[in-house]
């Protein structure tokens, strides 16, 4: 397995920088991260919804979504026995904060200190296998809170980022959303792979204005940058999500349901009027501020609509919030291309941190065997040409490229999945469809008309089928 070969690699590396104790701790950490949860960063610019969407991802009320100070610094959220925050200063040692939530999130006072990251232990099983990063809003108009997820993001040469994957978020396609993505993608041999990167259209609701039928134009538009020239080799995926609507799906309390079928009650001609504008929506009353906080106009109207359609408990309505916000497709996304991934993009941060190590010491064969991991692996190959696809640094006939995609996992690892079978085909359909496809991919390969790059591409498409015959055995 490629995480074996990896931890194997990283103890000769511990073993040869003995003498350099600064090294050795460093690789010892990349060792350990091995067998860590993934670790995803959440990122974006300021206001893009980064806390709530995380919120929405936990199943709580966790991360602070105003301007507090969580906001401001990296914050790891990572599972736990129990409720702790840990503040780790520039210089010194962590220091343990009490844990203190107000309207349900967490507030943290950290003194004027100077802080490298905040570190959230929290029961969640959300969390047993992904530790969430929220990170500080990119062009920010603070430049410091800017540059502190930048420089987490995008470390210089002699750090490697600490984040095994990105969750991207905008509002709609920046030119420096674009820029930053490009600026996260790792480059040199074998390391750009858009697969470590989703984006996310985030407050999807507020794109037409808050109307029921807002998340269609959303996922429209989602579609549409899926192939947009400027994200097509930075991002895997896009997809959109209400953020504030999951949230409130998975946090919905019975006194909130109660409001809302209240609200459902009234005409709904005076519902609608009311929602023209906060002020008149709220008129001094204190619970439908509340409600508008927590679930914004879309979600108010989308609740009402629900409601008077036979939505008869709270149970049910959170359960419709969740399914129409976007944050399902969301996680099966980053179930598709993260946690179906996990070892090989946790082995991919280790390589690339002991490549960082090994090139600042001359290299030598510890240089080398990263070289051979990297070009010999057939999973990176695989990761290599689905981003050489997407990109359009390799091209192949316009019918060839869905099969070509979903084989090599754009779709999910399993085998029957990458040979567009249902996830419980027989293991006698899988080996008689992969058999099929080497057939096809074989003489694809040797199609004199396709260019040097292309037929390169079909024979790792051969291996990749190879491959899949001899599982489905």
């Amino acid at each position: 397995m490629i995480i074996d070969e990896v931890r194997r690699v990283l103890s000769l590396a511990v073993d040869a920088y003995r003498d350099q104790p600064r090294a050795a701790q460093f690789l010892r950490a990349q060792l350990d991260r091995l067998e860590s949860p993934l670790r995803v960063a959440i990122a974006g610019r300021v206001k893009a919804g980064k806390s709530t969407l995380l919120n929405a991802l936990v199943g709580d009320s966790l991360a602070p979504t105003d301007a507090g100070e969580c906001t401001r610094v990296v914050t790891w959220y990572q599972d736990g026995r129990s409720p702790r925050v840990v503040m780790h200063p520039l210089s010194g040692n962590p220091v343990s904060l009490p844990v203190v939530r107000r309207d349900g999130a967490l507030s943290v006072d950290l003194g004027g200190a100077a802080v490298s990251r905040l570190v959230v232990d929290w029961p969640a099983q959300s969390l047993r296998h992904t530790t969430l990063i929220d990170t500080p809003g990119i062009a920010s108009l603070s430049a410091e809170n800017s540059a502190r997820a930048v420089r987490f993001l995008t470390p210089d040469d002699e750090t490697p980022t600490e984040a095994d994957a990105v969750i991207y978020l905008m509002k709609h396609l920046h030119s420096a959303d674009a820029s930053f993505l490009e600026s996260f993608r790792d480059q040199g041999v074998a390391r750009a792979a858009a697969i470590n990167t989703v984006a996310v259209i985030s407050r999807a609701d507020e794109i037409a204005g808050g109307r029921v039928d807002a998340m269609i134009s959303a996922r429209s538009i989602a579609a549409r940058y899926r192939s947009a020239p400027e994200l097509h080799g930075l991002a895997q995926n896009v997809v959109a999500v209400a953020g504030l609507v999951a949230m409130a799906g998975r946090t919905l309390t019975q006194a909130e349901f109660v409001a809302l079928s209240t609200l459902a009650a009234e005409p709904r001609e005076t519902i609608e009027s009311s929602l023209l504008s906060a002020d008149r929506f709220t008129s001094g009353s204190a619970e439908r501020a509340a409600l508008l906080r927590r679930f914004g106009v879309f979600g108010i109207r989308l609740s009402v609509t629900l409601i008077r359609q036979g939505v008869r408990s709270q149970a049910a309505l959170a359960d419709e919030l969740v399914a129409r916000s976007g944050l399902r497709e969301l996680q099966r996304v980053l179930h598709t291309q993260f946690s179906e991934r996990r070892e090989l993009l946790k082995a991919r941060s280790a390589l690339l941190a002991l490549d960082r190590v090994v090139r600042g010491s001359g290299g030598g064969r510890l240089a080398g065997e990263v070289e051979r991991i990297f070009a010999g692996t057939h999973e990176f190959a695989e990761l290599r040409l689905l981003s050489a696809l997407r990109s359009g640094a390799v091209s192949l006939p316009r019918p060839m490229v869905a099969e070509a995609e979903r084989l090599l996992g754009d779709s999910g690892i399993a085998p029957a999945v990458r040979l567009g079978l249902a996830p419980d085909a027989v293991a006698a359909e899988v080996r008689q469809t992969a058999f099929a496809a080497l057939r096809r991919w074989q003489a694809h390969a040797e199609n004199p008309m396709l260019g040097r790059k292309s037929a390169d591409a079909c024979r790792v498409l051969v291996r990749t089928c190879e491959g899949l015959l001899t599982r489905g055995r």
